[in-house]
């Protein structure tokens, strides 16, 4: 049946597209945040182990409401690892990092999202999708607050100053 929401066909798909990039940056930093979750140490260990955990239970949350509106635009939500690795801006880590050098790469990772949503409002607004731009102003937001909590943790005796938040990187 076709879709008649008031979004053209080729406005949908641009649509999709963009969301699909968010959606794919999204997954790879729950991926990244709770890899760190599980694996970080040092003296802020409880601290970060438990803001970690808030924040990657937010971003899988957060999944299910941009894949469903790749859905609702008529298209197929992207599902897996190889696809999200080709769509997003965000590296993924193979090694366990310092403490230090964790929080630096979610702060990158938090602001490459809210980039990332940035550009995917300029499509949804130009064709008129306020759901998708309320979603998309939502997710910045969030991505936006979440790398300035994670900023200040690295400013002034932050955990840079932190004796043995520095550690090896563990190849494997």
């Amino acid at each position: 049946m076709a879709i008649d929401i008031g979004i053209n066909d080729k406005d949908r798909a641009k649509i999709a597209e963009a969301l699909s990039r968010m959606l794919a940056d999204s997954y790879i930093l729950y991926l990244k945040t709770h890899n760190f979750h599980w694996n970080v140490t040092g003296p802020m260990f409880q601290a970060l182990h438990n803001l970690f955990m808030v924040q990657y239970t937010e971003q899988w949350n957060a999944l299910d409401l941009i894949a469903e509106r790749i859905r609702a635009l008529g298209h197929p939500a992207p599902g897996s690892y190889k696809r999200y690795v080709e769509l997003s801006s965000i590296q993924e880590e193979n090694g366990v990092p310092s403490a230090t050098d964790m929080i630096q790469q979610l702060v990158a990772g938090q602001e490459a999202v809210a980039r990332t949503a940035r550009a995917a409002f300029k499509v949804a607004d130009s064709a008129d999708d306020q759901p998708t731009a309320d979603l998309l102003t939502q997710r910045m937001e969030v991505h936006e607050k979440n790398a300035w909590m994670l900023r200040v943790l690295l400013e002034d005796g932050g955990a840079q100053s932190v004796p043995g938040t520095k550690s090896k990187v563990r190849r494997r």
